[in-house]
């Protein structure tokens, strides 16, 4: 978990097909998290009102999920 959020639920996946679940009672929703990520240029889904899935493509390179991981935890710093 190392630097996510307290509000950050659970986090669960398997290999590239990820996602995060926020704390149902903190007043941040899924589809305002999935709003900023796609201003700081990464597309995820809202699944339900509190996880947030992500789905990158099987050809993306290390340094691709590198940059995505600084965006996701940017983008979830920026709600604190």
């Amino acid at each position: 978990r190392g630097r996510m959020p307290a509000w950050v639920k659970d986090l669960r996946g398997v290999g590239l097909m990820n996602a995060i679940e926020v704390q149902p009672d903190v007043g941040i929703a899924a589809w305002d998290i999935c709003m900023r990520l796609k201003e700081n240029g990464l597309l995820a889904k809202q699944t339900h009102d509190h996880t947030i899935r992500f789905a990158p493509p099987l050809v993306i390179t290390e340094e691709q999920v590198r940059e995505c991981c600084k965006i996701i935890l940017n983008t979830l710093d920026s709600f604190v």
